[in-house]
């Protein structure tokens, strides 16, 4: 330790005062990855193993990234090695555009079309090249909460649209309409929906889009499970209803092409773009402060958007997926005191318990007691922002027998369990 010559410390190698985190965070929870997750993994250093049901990452549950993917990223490794483009590798760029325009999204500016590391990097980029202190931004409730984080780190409020579980988990348009105030810059759409599945009508996105012009909202499509849809359901591309609102679409290959490790999203911007200079430059500011996007995922994105859609054999019916979900919701629709919705797209169902009935009052508790007794691994409502404690959320990735299994440990709990 450095002492001066009379042999004391100097005074700034003194203790001090504790160092504290930044306020940004005080409201920031994100408890997918929170307090419970972090007593699993204490759980299985203690040596027992747990049933992870709480994140949507489908390689370790079987589901891997197809191989001719693979085969691009390494044969254009060579051309990988150093940076690129701050907005990504031209080419990649230019089959993201084909891939929209061919849903009626035309025609788009490469400039306008950001390649990120992952969705949840651009989330960040998006918000914070828009927000100020105090504006406000509509986010569903239930929502995935990234997106309520990321408004609360950027100083502004996010301020929860409801949907309907009487109606398939649609958005409320009413209450979203009473919610818009003059701080309000914009409003996100998670479409189809984590955590409940919704997919939305057109009728419903109409109304979003009109809600939108009339009071010169921004959209945030986060469209990330744009082919993951069930039961013959279609999937409208938000951006696709508007010419005249900018909309900011969201997509990658985590989900439909099982990719999460690669960390390749992307964000493209149509619509009213020639007002909105001013912002895209902050966009293009804040994508270049980060160098650029991981370089040799970007050379998988041809062969996902434009290959074979081997997601198309997962959902249909028979198909792996489609078996697990539906074994999911017809398991949990048998337990006493619960009741689910069958989502239409996405990998989760957002089941309701009897919150009354079982003496929930803190769904978080409700989750680490089922952890700690069953070693199951779920994730509670209020961590989406649901404003009740009467809701949970699992996801169907996992084997029939093992959505099986934890439904069969959740009922037994049940049985005897209530809150003091």
């Amino acid at each position: 330790m450095l002492r001066n010559s009379l042999g004391e410390r100097p005074a700034e190698t003194q203790i001090g005062a504790p160092i504290n985190a930044s306020g940004k965070l005080d409201q920031v929870g994100y408890d997918l990855r929170g307090p419970i997750h972090e007593e699993a993994v204490r759980l299985e250093a203690q040596g027992h193993p747990i049933l992870k049901l709480n994140i949507g990452n489908p390689a370790i549950f079987g589901f891997a990234t197809p191989s001719e993917m693979l085969s691009d990223l390494v044969e254009n490794l060579s051309r990988a090695q150093g940076y690129c483009e701050a907005k990504g590798v031209l080419e990649a760029r230019e089959v993201v555009a084909a891939h929209y325009q061919d849903q009626g999204l035309g025609p788009l500016d490469l400039d306008h079309i950001f390649i990120g590391n992952g969705v949840s990097e651009l989330v960040g980029i998006a918000l914070q090249a828009l927000l100020n202190n105090e504006d406000e931004v509509l986010i569903p409730s239930p929502d995935f909460p990234l997106w309520t984080d990321t408004v609360h780190l950027n100083g502004a409020t996010p301020v929860h649209y409801l949907c309907d579980e009487s109606s398939d988990w649609a958005p409320d348009l009413e209450d979203m309409e009473r919610k818009v105030t003059p701080r309000t810059r914009a409003l996100v759409v998670i479409n189809p929906n984590n955590p409940t599945g919704a997919v939305y009508s057109r009728e419903t996105l109409n109304g979003i889009v009109d809600l939108a012009r009339r009071h010169d909202l921004i959209l945030f499509a986060d469209e990330i499970y744009e082919r993951i849809l069930f039961d013959g359901c279609q999937h409208i591309p938000l951006a696709s209803l508007t010419e005249y609102q900018l909309v900011v679409t969201f997509g990658g290959l985590s989900k439909a092409y099982r990719a999460a490790g690669l960390r390749i999203g992307w964000m493209v911007l149509s619509g009213a773009t020639e007002r909105a200079q001013s912002y895209i430059d902050g966009l293009s500011m804040l994508a270049a402060m980060r160098l650029c996007p991981n370089v040799p995922g970007q050379y998988a994105i041809e062969a996902a958007l434009r290959g074979y859609q081997s997601i198309d054999d997962l959902i249909a019916p028979g198909g792996r997926l489609a078996l697990q979900r539906d074994q999911a919701v017809r398991r949990l629709n048998q337990v006493d005191g619960v009741s689910c919705v069958k989502p239409k797209g996405a990998l989760y169902v957002f089941f309701g318990i009897d919150a009354e009935r079982f003496g929930v009052r803190d769904d978080e508790r409700l989750v680490l007691d089922f952890l700690r007794k069953e070693h199951v691994l779920l994730v509670h409502g209020t961590a989406f922002h649901w404003p009740r404690p009467d809701h949970l959320r699992l996801i169907f990735l996992p084997q029939l027998e093992v959505i099986d299994e934890a439904i069969s440990r959740f009922e037994g709990f049940l049985r005897h369990y209530r809150q003091e």
